[in-house]
């Protein structure tokens, strides 16, 4: 077990074989601190990882604990595998090029495998629960977010992989029905008390399909948002969306991006 070197954050690293993945998935727990722990803390799973310690995210923990600036969370870091782009996507619906294929899998494993394992081995009753996300591990977040909101009540996406799409851009592509989260979320119902959290960066990438003169991570980022206004969302209360004019499609934008989103979900005064 490893502790971080201010409030000492605990991290401690666990593999778990997976009958549905058929895999050992590394896991990284990052404990709220000593003493912390109680009835408000929350549990926060984290898609890809095993970025997570290239931004530090132990020490901006601490930090922000050594502030007072949030509530308990027990922070799960999930690494992915080398079929990242099967085990990552949309579990109802497969790609154009057929990725994803393992996502429902992927699903199964969170919640036969892993939540039961963290309830079991660490007595903690969370008061709610939360799923981020980067990139493509962001889409299979809002994904499984979306479709168990008996489960989940936020989400952060980190620069979406909201282009995953039902068809090639020259083989009849049609951005109105052909991609594949906003195809769900407009097909899916209102679900009440979920919250929602989104970045891009500007310098994401340089793709522009529509030639709109908006790089596309943006332009489908703001098409979620209003698909999920359709719904009945509000962009003030439910949605929060920060674009970073510098940002880059990286670790270290995403760790930049990290402390804003655990304020938002779980802050709290530093007089409290």
């Amino acid at each position: 077990m490893q502790r971080s070197k201010q409030t000492g954050v605990p991290v401690k690293n666990i593999i778990l074989n997976s009958i549905h993945l058929n895999r050992d998935v590394l896991i990284d727990l990052y404990f709220p601190p000593i003493g912390s722990a109680s009835d408000l803390t929350s549990l926060l799973l984290i898609n890809d990882g095993q970025d997570l310690p290239k931004f530090h995210f132990d020490e901006l923990l601490a930090d922000l604990y050594d502030a007072n600036e949030i509530k308990p969370i027990f922070c799960v870091g999930i690494h992915c595998s080398a079929e990242r782009k099967m085990e990552y996507g949309a579990a109802s619906m497969l790609d154009y090029k057929g990725r994803g294929a393992k996502a429902r899998l992927h699903q199964q494993f969170v919640f036969e495998e892993l939540i039961p394992h963290i309830k079991a081995n660490w007595k903690i009753a969370f008061n709610e629960k939360a799923y981020a996300g980067f990139s493509l591990g962001g889409l299979s977040a809002i994904d499984t977010v979306w479709h168990h909101p008996g489960e989940f009540s936020k989400v952060g996406v980190f620069s979406g992989s909201f282009w995953w799409r039902l068809k090639d851009l020259h083989k009849g592509y049609n951005e109105e029905t052909d991609r594949i989260m906003h195809k769900l979320i407009r097909e899916g119902n209102f679900k009440p008390g979920m919250k929602f959290y989104f970045t891009t960066g500007s310098h994401d990438e340089k793709m522009d399909r529509n030639h709109n003169g908006i790089i596309d991570s943006i332009d489908d980022t703001l098409g979620l948002i209003e698909e999920l206004e359709k719904k009945g969302y509000n962009n003030e209360n439910d949605i929060h969306y920060v674009n970073y004019e510098d940002g880059k499609h990286d670790v270290k934008t995403w760790g930049r991006a990290m402390p804003a989103f655990l304020k938002w979900g779980w802050g709290k005064s530093s007089e409290s």
